[in-house]
């Protein structure tokens, strides 16, 4: 080397000499790196930081303190930094003195020689974990305050200073059937109704120029054009100087309220007429004192207002002697099970009057749930028994009349009008349909288009038909569903003169039909809602459950991570890691996809299936549970167990309800064995019986059978459904659900099922 050369590295060693002292004195995280990468040097700072000696940091030690999330991507980084000689610049964690990981901005720059040679790279590590924690509660924030504006169950919106939409929840914009792009500049005017639109408008344009909060009620159009009625509220959202940087508004749905309120007073006149037409007496009593008399009631009873009211013992007086220990009998049945009653009875009067009186009575309850008083109603029916009395004489005479007469008979010319119906058809208004088809007065031609279709083909085509159930308007405009049947009439000349048959009244059966499918649709809905309840109940355990495939996951990347390092990569260990993960995601899949089953909302699917199978799968998604309770499960699953036909994701249910029934009850009943044993037999009808046994405190003997009436519970924070939806979905399968009691302790539930070829005879036997 040259003198020169020799000159120029004595000055370059002073330099850093000085930089040395200078790095070490400044407040910052200092390094220094060879031009391959190794770490040659880091200020004392930095040692403090990772509680470490020099040694154990320089070269490549510093990269065992980097988080493992972050150490690969940041590896990468500064392996591409050297090699093009770019400047570093990654965010990462590292590990501190104290174990925990703070989030740092890593910066370094190469030094160069004349040549372009880097000699080293100085750097430092900028501590940026407060701020990028700050973001990324400002982020979560955000998100919340989303979800929030997404999920409240009305229509928000929020504007600008200036009154311009700066967001519309997505509720509000289903229901408006606009985009958020039709409400900027004006485009309000097409949501509101016109006449509500000026005052409207008036009203939040003197909000946006006073600061003041703006209120209203108006009429909002639907997505179908329809406007409802909506209150509407909006506030200022001010900044520390005061001044309104957003508005923020809520409009809620009061359509059915204010509706409700015009028909409430209509109501309440029309009842008040009626009270006194139909000679309805009302009053309200306690367990001491008459509370309310009204004026109907003094003259039912034959009191005088003046006197003030009547004492209870005044009303007992007046009871028919053969009827009052029973009526005072069901009055203080109906204090003693704070429930309503409903009873007919006789009163004698001074004057000898017998009187026939039917009473309805209602307990009221105070906020706090206690009984206040029983306001009832007393009718006098005493004209309507001696009428009732008249008829029943009247209708022995015209019984086989009325029993054949239940339909009514209908004719109809070439032109499909009525010419003929009998006195009972339509439920009595049917001169008015006379000359009328019966599609004039159809309230379903619009809804149900197609059967009226092929109605009327059939009616061209001059065919009989059998029980066409269409509906009918009454005269007061009330539904009536008529069920009809009809054949075609020809003259002697085979001339087509109208159709000629008979119809029903069927409105009582279509509404059975109707409450029933409702029924059926609310123990669905009421059997999801407790699966989704069951399933929050094991939300940690689930986790735990899901977890643990994925660290198998985890580690097993990492081994094939390892093995793709050696020179030459060991593939046989690679393929044999990555067969492992593979399963490792199938285990965590299968754990999702049984969770899946059981929270989705989905109609009730029946299928053949294996009942052990469906039973290891519940115990499955109870591990966790079971174990944190340190209960010992044991299974006598019975071999060759015949396949089961239902619905699988309820009958699992059933068995999820059971084993955490079980859990629950030996986790309360303190020191002791807590051992659960759950068995499947086959029955000798060739049914399926299953039993789950617990070791708890068992069941008081008294209550066996009342644990699966709805809402029944023991527990301080259950509702009482588990068990009661339980018996529902066995019930429906075919099945039956009891409970039993050990001499030993303990409880059993069992419920059997039918195998599936018996559910199928089951389900086709006429009801």
């Amino acid at each position: 080397m040259s003198k020169d050369g020799e000159g120029a590295g004595e000055a370059l060693l002073s330099g850093e000499q000085e930089l040395r002292l200078l790095v070490e004195t400044i407040p910052a995280y200092v390094w220094r790196a060879a031009p391959k990468g190794d770490i040659e040097f880091v200020n004392k700072r930095m040692l403090q930081y990772f509680g470490a000696p020099l040694g154990e940091i320089v070269g490549w030690g510093w990269a065992e303190r980097v988080h493992p999330e972050d150490s690969a991507f940041k590896v990468r980084s500064w392996l591409e930094n050297l090699e093009t000689a770019n400047p570093h610049d990654v965010v990462c964690r590292f590990r501190g003195a104290d174990g925990r990981y703070r989030w740092f901005n890593v910066r370094g720059k190469p030094l160069r020689a004349s040549d372009g040679t880097v000699l080293r790279w100085y750097g430092v590590l900028i501590d940026i974990d407060d701020r990028t924690r700050v973001e990324e509660a400002l982020r979560e924030s955000e998100y919340k305050l989303r979800q929030i504006f997404e999920t409240v169950p009305s229509l928000l919106w929020s504007t600008d200073p200036a009154g311009e939409p700066t967001q519309l929840n997505q509720r509000l914009l289903d229901y408006s059937g606009m985009r958020f792009e039709d409400f900027k500049h004006g485009g309000w005017e097409a949501f509101l109704h016109p006449d509500d639109f000026p005052e409207t408008a008036r009203a939040f344009s003197h909000a946006i120029q006073t600061g003041t909060s703006y209120q209203a009620v108006n009429r909002l159009r639907r997505a179908d054009g329809e406007f409802r009625w909506h209150h509407t509220r909006g506030e200022p959202l001010r900044e520390g100087q005061g001044h309104i940087v957003q508005w923020y508004g809520l409009s809620v749905d009061i359509d059915a309220a204010k509706k409700a309120e015009d028909l409430l007073r209509r109501s309440e006149a029309h009842l008040a007429e009626a009270q006194r037409l139909s000679h309805s007496g009302a009053t309200a009593v306690n367990k001491s004192k008459i509370l309310y008399f009204s004026e109907e009631a003094y003259r039912i009873w034959g009191f005088s207002p003046t006197l003030g009211l009547p004492s209870l013992e005044m009303i007992a007086e007046r009871l028919h002697p053969d009827d009052r220990d029973r009526v005072l009998a069901a009055i203080q049945l109906a204090f003693s099970d704070q429930r309503g009653y409903s009873h007919g009875y006789r009163i004698l009067l001074p004057d000898g009057t017998v009187k026939h009186i039917e009473s309805i009575g209602e307990p009221v309850f105070s906020a706090s749930g206690e009984l206040v008083e029983v306001v009832a109603t007393q009718i006098d029916v005493t004209e309507r028994k001696r009428a009732e009395q008249a008829l029943l004489e009247s209708q022995a005479k015209f019984r086989d009349y009325a029993e054949s007469a239940s339909d009514w008979f209908w004719e109809i010319g070439p032109d499909y009008k009525f010419m003929l119906l009998t006195e009972n058809a339509f439920d009595s208004d049917w001169s008015d349909r006379i000359g009328t088809t019966s599609w004039d007065s159809a309230l379903d031609l619009e809804t149900e288009p197609e059967k009226w279709r092929q109605m009327q083909a059939t009616l061209d085509s001059r065919q009989p038909f059998r029980d066409f159930v269409y509906c009918a308007a009454r005269r007061d405009g009330s539904p009536i569903y008529v069920k009809a049947s009809g054949k075609p009439v020809f003259d002697a000349n085979g001339e087509f003169r109208g159709y000629r048959g008979t119809g029903s009244d069927v409105t009582g059966l279509m509404h059975a039909q109707a409450e029933h499918e409702k029924l059926r649709q609310l123990e669905s809905d009421l059997a999801h809602v407790n699966r989704l309840s069951v399933m929050g109940e094991l939300t940690a355990s689930l986790a735990h459950e899901i977890t643990q495939p994925i660290a198998a996951a985890r580690n097993n990347a990492r081994a094939a991570m390892h093995f793709l390092d050696r020179n030459p990569p060991d593939l046989g260990e690679i393929r044999e890691a990555l067969a492992s993960i593979v399963d490792d995601a199938d285990r965590a899949g299968e754990i999702i996809d049984r969770i899946r089953d059981h929270i989705k909302k989905a109609p009730p699917r029946k299928s053949r299936f294996d009942l052990n199978k469906a039973i290891d799968e519940v115990i499955g998604l109870t591990r966790s549970a079971i174990t944190t309770n340190g209960v010992s499960v044991r299974t006598h699953l019975a071999e060759a167990l015949v396949p089961i036909e239902g619905d699988r994701v309820q009958l699992q249910q059933v068995v999820l309800n059971l084993i955490l029934n079980a859990v629950e009850a030996m986790s309360t009943a303190g020191a002791g064995r807590r051992e659960l044993l759950i068995i499947t037999e086959q029955t000798q009808t060739c049914g399926v019986l299953v039993s789950v046994r617990d070791s708890g405190p068992g069941i008081d003997p008294d209550h066996l059978d009342q644990v699966f009436q709805a809402f029944y519970t023991t527990k301080s924070g259950g509702v009482g459904m588990g068990l009661s939806i339980s018996r529902s979905i066995i019930d429906a399968h075919g099945g039956r659900l009891w409970a039993d009691m050990f001499a030993s302790g303990g409880a059993v539930l069992r419920f059997s099922l039918p195998c599936a070829r018996n559910s199928q005879i089951l389900a086709t036997r006429p009801a």
